[in-house]
């Protein structure tokens, strides 16, 4: 289940992320994160913590709830 949630989390970034037409090092200059830490919040391996989806949030243009808006119709 966990994995599970990661998983969903990490689609949602990479399609707001390419919806902004970022790759994941420009989502990564902007937020101040490592692009390796973005690729591995992208592919679910990568629990994040609560200030990074703030960051991430930011530099996406969203609000922090947007980026968990991951049901099962928004997540491809």
């Amino acid at each position: 289940m966990k994995e599970e949630i990661l998983t969903k989390f990490g689609s949602r970034v990479r399609k707001l992320r390419l919806e902004k037409e970022f790759s994941q090092e420009d989502l990564s200059l902007v937020c101040e994160l490592d692009r390796t830490y973005i690729s591995g919040v992208e592919r679910g391996v990568r629990n994040i913590s609560l200030l990074n989806i703030k960051r991430l949030a930011e530099a996406l243009d969203v609000t922090p709830s947007e980026l968990l808006k991951f049901g099962d119709n928004d997540v491809k």
